[in-house]
């Protein structure tokens, strides 16, 4: 009798020991700064704030289990609950949110909030009665993981930042359809007359590589800013645009139909619509296709997210042949979905299909030849002249390959793995190449044939110009490119670093008469830089469009066309 009062004095003391909090309080602000502070100031650093965060995770278990003084059943009742409400939760999330970040977009998200929660619970009830004590604490982890199922995900930021909203709202594609009626309201099919040149004919310009001669701007934008012409809502996609005289061309979804869509460039009006039966969509960048229609002689020839491969024409729509190239190429898609803008060269359009090059013959659209499987891969055939041997080079997920047009023969391979191939392989004045392997390092390479056989030598290779999906663009023996968000300039001679800029994670187009790179960002702002090694120097700076970007611009004279997956604008580039 004795030694069972003796235990309840004891198991009593206990209880009315107060709880040490401070280990978790400790815990609770490493979290909050590695994983939202020092990413916010250092996106490089987001990697080590995920799996930081993760660790920080296991500590606050820890804690509580071992070293909080908490009563045994809270001690062992908390833990018990951070595994079961998010095992719970997962069965009722978004698709948005359960199959991004390949399947771990709820774990990163869930783990620090829950983290933090359950130590604010923990210090603010320390003081409060077991029974209330023990309520809360069930309240507040169910709800800190409950909550993420009353949510969606509109994709992600290049920093892996979620655009998180409520489930039940309604997304711009919504807001579109709902407003025209999922159609052109009003547009009268009507030919349309093209120039026989197109200003821009397709993904990046009329060599691919975002260079315009033969334009000059004024760049004191604070006198003479871009002039907004017009702007107007558009269908999800990352595909950029086309332009031909007074039309420009891009794709966008529209519910479940996917559709090239024809504008006019003047005043942003409709002119006709193509529709397909189909819809791609991923967590990360959402709906749509992400290829860039290809203007050729009065044909539209547009790659799906899908995979179907149209040749339309460009005058009024209409469909003049159409292939499943996913099907021919006998090919799965990848997360992305089909990405490869065609590529016209001669008699062919080529296209890369999934780190696969296949060509069509343009008028028929008869399948010609297919080239190997490099693995998965998001870049588009680029056209080179290597050696005064014209030739189709293609990143993919094994390293860089050249077919022959004409034969689809295998020219030379250039092996250097990396999981994902987004970007285009760039030309160096002289014949060599400039290649990425994305978010690590940058390289020049040489490509000589001698005796009829093709030799490759490694110039140098830099990683202090670390490129995820933005190309880059060369002038006078510098590239500039992005170093995770930031603008870079890098010396091709050998590698090194001239400067770091900005943090704008855009896409560029170089104006190659004045030295300037005319930058759309990834938040939707319009800059202008100037491309000199000497030093970073920004003229100019607007705001163009809302929301996450990641559709290439285009310029057609002095007009600049930007657009992301709920808005598209015009802005006219003021004369010097």
């Amino acid at each position: 009798m004795s030694s069972k009062t003796n235990n309840e004095q004891v198991f009593g003391q206990n209880l009315k020991r107060p709880l040490r909090v401070w280990p978790g309080i400790v815990i609770a602000l490493l979290i909050l700064l590695l994983r939202y502070i020092l990413p916010a100031v250092f996106p490089e650093l987001l990697i080590l704030g995920i799996f930081g965060s993760f660790g920080c995770g296991i500590a606050v278990i820890v804690w509580w289990v071992f070293f909080s003084r908490a009563p045994v059943f809270e001690r062992w009742f908390g833990p018990l609950l951070f595994i079961l409400t998010p095992i719970a939760a997962s069965l009722f999330l978004h698709e948005s949110i359960a199959q991004g970040g390949q399947g771990m977009m709820f774990t990163i998200l869930w783990v620090p909030v829950i983290s933090i929660v359950f130590v604010l619970w923990a210090t603010i009830t320390s003081s409060l009665s077991t029974h209330v004590r023990r309520w809360s604490m069930i309240v507040s982890i169910v709800l800190a993981s409950g909550v993420w199922i009353l949510l969606r995900n509109n994709g992600i930021t290049g920093e892996f930042s979620p655009d998180l909203m409520w489930r039940w709202s309604q997304t711009s594609e919504e807001r579109l359809i709902s407003h025209e009626r999922n159609g052109f309201l009003g547009v009268e099919k009507t030919s349309v007359i093209l120039d026989s040149v197109s200003e821009w004919p397709g993904f990046r310009g009329p060599n691919r590589d975002g260079v315009v001669k033969g334009l000059k701007i004024a760049t004191d934008w604070t006198l003479s800013p871009p002039k907004e012409v017009w702007r107007r809502a558009v269908g999800p996609g990352c595909s950029s645009f086309s332009v031909s005289g007074n039309y420009f061309f891009t794709q966008e979804q529209r519910g479940e139909q996917e559709c090239v869509t024809c504008y006019k460039l003047s005043t942003g009006e409709p002119v006709w619509i193509h529709s397909d039966s189909t819809r791609f969509w991923d967590s990360h960048a959402g709906a749509g296709p992400r290829a860039t229609p290809t203007l050729h002689y009065g044909r539209v020839y547009t790659m799906g997210g899908t995979g179907i491969l149209n040749a339309l024409d460009a005058t009024d729509g209409s469909l003049i042949w159409s292939r499943n190239a996913a099907a021919d190429c006998e090919t799965q898609p990848s997360g992305w979905g089909y990405t490869s803008s065609p590529l016209v060269v001669d008699s062919l359009v080529i296209i890369g299909i999934v780190g696969k090059l296949a060509a069509y013959d343009l008028k028929s659209g008869e399948p010609r030849w297919f080239g190997p499987d490099g693995g998965f891969g998001y870049s588009s055939p680029q056209l080179f002249t290597i050696e005064g041997i014209p030739q189709v080079v293609l990143m993919s997920q094994a390293g860089a390959i050249s077919i022959e047009p004409a034969s689809g023969k295998i020219l030379w391979e250039y092996p250097w793995p990396v999981e994902d191939r987004i970007l285009q392989p760039a030309l160096i004045e002289g014949g060599d190449l400039l290649l990425c392997k994305e978010y690590n390092d940058i390289r020049r390479i040489s490509v000589s044939l001698n005796g009829g056989r093709y030799s490759m030598m490694d110039r140098w290779t830099s990683s202090a110009m670390k490129v995820d999906f933005n190309d880059q663009v060369i002038h006078n023996g510098y590239t500039y490119g992005y170093n995770g968000p930031y603008l870079t300039c890098i010396d091709l001679h050998d590698g090194k670093r001239m400067w770091k800029g900005d943090r704008y994670r855009g896409w560029n187009i170089l104006l190659a008469d004045q030295g300037l790179v005319l930058i759309l960002t990834e938040k939707g702002d319009i800059a202008l830089v100037k491309a000199a090694p000497d030093k970073f120097t920004e003229l100019g700076k607007i705001k163009a469009i809302e929301g996450r970007t990641w559709n290439h611009p285009a310029l057609a004279g002095d007009v600049l066309l930007v657009r992301n997956s709920e808005e598209m604008a015009a802005f006219q580039l003021k004369q010097p």
